[in-house]
Parts: structure tokens; sequence; C-alpha cells
């Protein structure tokens, strides 16, 4: 890769602070020209996606439910969606927010047609869901999403929706977006805590504390976009698997360079992974 991805090559002061402050910073519109069109092309000419909206056109949407496209993880990339691993920006942003002990933990890629359902509000810090000692070690360390938006979205159509502030409340399991929105942990978080609703341009990106609760709204059927493109890069801090870790493909090690393979040099999820030795 050679021609920049982003628009920026580092955040700003700013950018760091909101992070650290809300849970997460905003970059809209921060793809280049050629690296926006360049990646919604490498992922709309996938033949697997070819097939997914040929069997949407057979559907009708007033009676059929038009699900999601949705892989995980996410290795058919093409050179822009490969470069999005460790490109400047990314790299930059990893290192003046968590620190640079970390690892590339796995990727997704979702396609929302008019009349995907939405989801509610949540956290994707995996470790502290679940009942296994390595918990009470993991649960505080960085799990970062990085989440980009090829066409982006209005508000009301597929939006994503935060609690800014949410990702300060120690995750326990009395911790609930109802409890959060009625005010119970306020004094917790420092903050009122309250809905945000995000409206972002096409080549957005959002950095995301895994730890805020966040969600997404459906997508109209009368909606004036015919689907919404998405696509997400997930880092942790350096220690054991999360549930979704993924195995690395054995290409992309051996076309890693060195700071690449820092990233990749981890054990992967199986289902033996937390078992004491």
């Amino acid at each position: 890769m050679t021609n920049p991805i982003f628009k920026l090559t580092e955040p700003s002061a700013d950018d760091v602070a909101n992070f650290h402050r809300d849970g997460c910073v905003v970059l809209p519109d921060v793809f280049t020209d050629e690296s926006l069109a360049g990646l919604t092309d490498e992922i709309l000419n996938q033949d697997t996606v070819r097939e997914y909206f040929k069997s949407l056109a057979a559907l009708d949407p007033q009676v059929d439910d038009p699900h999601t496209y949705f892989v995980r993880p996410w290795n058919d990339r093409g050179i822009w969606g490969d470069g999005l691993i460790d490109a400047p920006l990314v790299t930059s942003l990893l290192q003046s927010t968590i620190g640079s002990d970390y690892h590339f933990c796995h990727s997704a890629m979702n396609i929302a047609p008019r009349g995907a359902k939405g989801g509610g509000f949540h956290q994707d810090h995996h470790h502290w869901k679940h009942e296994n000692p390595v918990n009470l070690a993991e649960r505080d360390k960085w799990y970062i999403q990085i989440l980009y938006y090829p066409n982006g979205f209005k508000k009301g159509d597929r939006n994503l929706m935060i609690i800014p502030g949410s990702h300060r409340v120690s995750p326990t399991k009395e911790v609930t977006p109802e409890k959060l929105l009625a005010g119970e942990f306020d004094d917790e978080a420092g903050r009122k805590l309250e809905v945000q609703r995000l409206e972002v341009p096409p080549g957005s990106m959002v950095y995301l504390n895994a730890r805020m609760f966040h969600g997404i709204e459906p997508k109209p059927l009368d909606s004036p976009q015919e689907y919404r493109l998405f696509v997400i890069d997930i880092f942790k801090e350096v220690g054991p698997p999360h549930r979704y870790t993924q195995e690395i493909p054995p290409e992309w090690m051996e076309r890693a360079g060195s700071e690449r393979k820092k990233m990749f040099q981890r054990a992967h999820y199986s289902p033996e992974c937390w078992l004491e030795s």
C-alpha cells in the first residue's frame, strides 16, 4: 500500500481527550476519495457479496426477512481492507490512547439492507461476561473497536447509538442499560448518562472503547439508502485470547513485517483456551 487510506495520520489532542472522556471519538469523512472507492469496490465485488444481493432481489420485503450479511472474521480483504490493519492513523490512535502493548483480535463485515432489525444497547468487552477466573485479571484491560462506515448513515436509519461515559462504570452484572439511563450510575460515571444518536457521512470512522454501551437502530423499509455497509477491526491489550480472537491466516503472517507480526503473534480463541493449567 503506497497511497494513504486516511486524510489524517494521527489524532488531535482533542480526539484523544474525547475518547477518554466519552468512550469513543468520531472521525467523519476521514477516508481519502481513492481509498473509499477502493475499499467499497473490494467488498461489493466479492463473489459471496454478489450472491447475497442476488438473494435479496428475490425477496418480498413486505413478507420476507431481509437478513443482514455478516462475516466474522473478515479475512477476504483486498489491498485497501488489508491496509486498514496498521494504517498510520490506526497505529497512532492505538498508541496515543492505550499504549504500544496490543494485539489484533479479529474483524467483521456487515451489510444491512432495508428492513434490517436493530440491536439494543450492549457492551462488547467479552472477557468479563464469563465466569472463568481469567476474567478478574482481564476485564479492565483495553478492548478497542474501530468501526468503519464506507457509505455512512443518517439518524433513524441503521445509525449507531452510544451512551457516552458508560465505559467509566465498573462492568458488573448489576449494570444494565435501563439502570444506566435511569441515573443509577451517574455518580460513578461522573456525568449524566444519556443516549446520543450519531449521524456520519460516507467514509467515517468511530474509534470506540468496547466497554461503552452502544447499539444500532433498525433500517426502515423506505430508507433512501439501499444498504448500510460496515466493517470493523478489533484490537485487544496484550493478554489471553478474547471470545473471538481469530486465528491469523498463514498468508497474513508470511507477508507481515515485524510490526504486524507483533500484533499477530498471540494465541487465538479455542474452547479450552481459558482452562487453568
